[in-house]
């Protein structure tokens, strides 16, 4: 849905003003006999009561955070603009906010440093949530695609316990593989997240490597790639003093470094193992 226009954000901070006293009935009769809200029409009230009903703010009426807040934020997250999905590359400050978020922020009441805190903190939420969704599914399709294909047992450490390091395991022959896998939906784009916990797994244990998996929207698994381990150790902050660590960082893996096909995996593929898995399919 698009960035509603500005009498129904209007429209929506007066409802959710009002809701947690009122119920819907009540409220919708005051904004219609009342000579102070008859700057809006019933048909732009009506449209805000179903936007904040399909956007869950009506379920979130009695929230503590402000409510212009609110509803700016769920007008940026829910809208479907085309920036918002890399508003953490696109939007860096306040000055850099689009047209349409600049106008939904005059609309109701916030300044520019305001709105860009919000996009902010939308962008993040729906980033940790899109990121938790894809990722999960990621290792399943990865594991379900190896217990079909890889000799030995496969193992999904991660279902049972993050402390490993790494989210699969894989062991045939005296032959071992420990894949931390990062799942994405995007073909033109490549960020992903790593831990302190399992970058020194990686400096420790051979048997490492970073799979990358890319999903389709429906999340089925179309290609898999792994991350060299020098181009990993190249690009991870490093720790100035002893009293600053960090422990956790994100890697923009720019095209052409992902080489295909699991290398760790490959002596345990069977014959009847797809392309995919060794490398004779694109990342």
């Amino acid at each position: 849905m698009p960035v509603p226009p500005e009498p129904v954000l209007r429209a929506a901070v007066r409802w959710l003003e009002r809701l947690p006293a009122s119920g819907a009935a009540r409220v919708r009769a005051l904004f219609t006999a009342h000579e102070d809200f008859s700057d809006l029409t019933p048909t732009q009230y009506d449209a805000a009561f179903s936007w904040i009903r399909e956007t869950g703010l009506l379920e979130e009426a009695n929230s503590g955070v402000p409510v212009r807040c609110r509803v700016f934020e769920a007008a940026m997250a829910q809208s479907g603009v085309p920036w918002f999905r890399d508003a953490d590359l696109l939007v860096r400050r306040p000055d850099e906010l689009p047209e349409d978020a600049l106008r939904a922020a005059e609309a109701l009441g916030l300044t520019p440093d305001e709105a860009y805190a919000q996009v902010s903190t939308a962008w993040g939420k729906v980033d940790t949530e899109e990121r938790s969704r894809i990722g999960s599914a990621g290792e399943l399709e990865l594991v379900e695609l190896l217990s079909a294909s890889a000799e030995g047992r496969v193992e999904h450490v991660a279902a049972w316990s993050d402390g490993y390091g790494y989210d699969i395991f894989v062991n045939a022959y005296e032959h071992s593989a420990h894949l931390e896998v990062k799942s994405t939906v995007r073909a033109g784009r490549l960020t992903v997240y790593i831990s302190r916990n399992e970058y020194e797994t990686m400096l420790r244990d051979p048997a490492w490597e970073m799979v990358t998996v890319r999903l389709t929207p429906e999340l089925k698994l179309v290609a898999v790639a792994a991350v060299p381990r020098d181009w990993i150790a190249d690009h991870v902050p490093s720790d100035r003093t002893a009293r600053g660590r960090w422990e956790s960082c994100r890697l923009d893996i720019p095209p052409g470094v992902p080489v295909p096909g699991i290398p760790s995996v490959a002596p345990l593929l069977a014959d009847t193992a797809p392309g995919l898995l060794r490398g004779h399919a694109p990342v």
